[in-house]
């Protein structure tokens, strides 16, 4: 018994260890969608606080993801690692204990911290342990506990918040990382990446500091409208630093992103349809959660059981198409699927006020149908368009992408939103109808005039994520193409710079 313990923990233990750790970091993005209207009523939130709550989180592990990858490859992966478990867990408890809206934001965006530096860690942790068919083994069990994770998402967070109450969906993650943290610390093995790397402490500044004031500038036009002072002033230092950003990058001798691999029209392709993806197939859900429970009356249960059509297609599509789309481009499988979410998007555009979840199905249905085909691929297409020895920046460059786009979907949904619902509502009480506070509105509006600005702005928000998705599609098909071959059957490749021998960033 002695001896089978000690092969199953070398053979997986590492395994179990790091997909503890994805599970929880990837469940938070989705598990917080069910509880806000409830969070909303006990913490008096209003709806900038609420897309802060999902943003704070989305943005912090967006921000610092190349980053702290840059410094797992200095300080170790295994530590790295175990340090980003503790603080995720730390953040989770403050988030539960949280007795304001201002303290949970801040404990969310303390969760994207550990979230960065595990994310960023475990496909290097799981590279270093495992090879061959083995490796092959891991990394499909990895990808359907990520699956399975945004999945069960919207159900967990319901049961909890219907059940103990919301705070619950912070605490589930105590016992998670207890037995995450012990693991890693007895059958992960400590790893780093090629001696002499420097961390990029500017470029992972400036990084931040653009998406944060991006986001910030997107939230702030939603709250004062666009030609407000603050929201321009925060689109101009974003500006600023997305210049300095790159400029940083191209003199860096270990930079995060080089800034040239962008003239590959392969690797533009994916990045682009990365930062579409996420926010494309999740931006509106927080917002639909909100009308089902706020307006239709729906339970958290009942609500979050309303993602499982969406949740259920994915899964099955993304199991099925491992080996029935074999071999298929990824420009038909990535791009295909974001316009897939994108139709699916135009069919829930067809609201009206006396609509029910119901006539939410065939949409849910088509975008996890669209979500089942990029989400496996989107990650190898990034691999797939720069040369090895540039694959761990180009994956962890993916990744950051996909978050920043979920982040930027949040905000500027939400600008989409209550903009709309400014045309049939006073703007005060479009903000607290978003915002999840229908009740607080039904002694002075009709029933009919609230469901009918809420679909309204519900049907104008999924255009614009369908044209999203259909664009960046199309966007994919024309870009990600194979490189032509030259003769002597030589790749024709990027600029030079690119190609020379650089060690592989390590990323999530």
């Amino acid at each position: 018994m002695r001896t089978w313990g000690r092969t199953w923990g070398r053979t997986w233990g590492p395994l179990t260890a790091v997909c503890l750790g994805t599970f929880m970091l990837l469940l938070d993005v989705t598990i917080v969608v069910v509880a806000l209207p409830d969070m909303a009523g006990a913490l008096d939130a209003s709806l900038s606080d609420l897309q802060w709550v999902m943003d704070g989180y989305a943005l912090a592990l967006a921000a610092l993801l190349l980053g702290a990858g840059a410094a797992a490859d200095v300080l170790g992966r295994r530590r790295v690692h175990t340090a980003g478990v503790v603080l995720f867990a730390a953040a989770s408890l403050l988030c539960g204990l949280a007795s304001g809206p201002g303290v949970l934001v801040a404990a969310r965006g303390v969760q994207g911290v550990g979230a960065a530096a595990m994310l960023a860690t475990t496909l290097p942790l799981l590279g270093s342990v495992y090879q061959g068919r083995r490796r092959s083994v891991a990394l499909g069990v990895w990808g359907a506990v990520s699956g399975a994770a945004a999945a069960v998402g919207p159900v967990l967070g319901g049961l909890l918040t219907d059940g103990p109450g919301w705070r619950w969906i912070f605490y589930v993650n105590l016992p998670v990382s207890v037995a995450a943290v012990w693991l890693t610390l007895r059958a992960v093995p400590e790893s780093k990446g090629a001696a002499g790397r420097r961390i990029d402490w500017a470029g992972t500044a400036l990084f931040a500091c653009a998406a944060g004031a991006l986001t910030y500038g997107a939230v702030r036009a939603g709250e004062d409208g666009w030609g407000d002072g603050g929201a321009l002033a925060a689109f101009g230092l974003a500006a600023v630093a997305l210049v300095c950003f790159v400029v940083v990058e191209l003199r860096a001798a270990d930079p995060l992103l080089d800034p040239r691999l962008f003239l590959r029209p392969a690797f533009t392709g994916v990045m682009l349809g990365g930062l579409a993806f996420t926010g494309a197939a999740f931006g509106l859900m927080a917002y639909t959660s909100i009308w089902l429970q706020t307006v239709l009356g729906m339970s958290p249960v009942r609500g979050g059981l309303v993602f499982l059509w969406l949740s259920l297609a994915a899964f099955v599509v993304a199991a099925a198409g491992g080996r029935l789309l074999h071999g298929v481009p990824a420009r038909f499988t990535v791009g295909g699927g974001l316009v897939l979410i994108g139709a699916g998007h135009f069919c829930m555009a067809l609201l009206d006020a006396g609509s029910t979840a119901s006539a939410l199905v065939p949409g849910l249905l088509l975008v996890g149908l669209g979500t089942g085909l990029v989400a496996p691929g989107i990650a190898g297409a990034a691999l797939a368009a720069v040369p090895p020895e540039l694959s761990g920046m180009a994956g962890g460059a993916v990744n950051a992408f996909r978050q920043l786009g979920y982040a930027l979907a949040i905000a500027v949904f939400g600008t989409v939103l209550t903009s709309r619902m400014a045309d049939d509502l006073p703007r005060e009480a479009a903000h607290t109808l978003a915002g999840g506070g229908a009740e607080a509105l039904r002694g002075g509006f009709s029933e009919q005039t609230l469901r009918a600005a809420f679909v309204s702005g519900l049907n104008t928000t999924a255009v614009f994520a369908g044209v999203l998705g259909v664009a960046a599609g199309l966007l994919v098909l024309a870009l990600v193409r194979p490189a032509p071959v030259r003769a002597g059957g030589v790749t024709d490749s990027a600029p030079a710079a690119l190609t020379e021998e650089r060690p592989a960033r390590a990323s999530g």
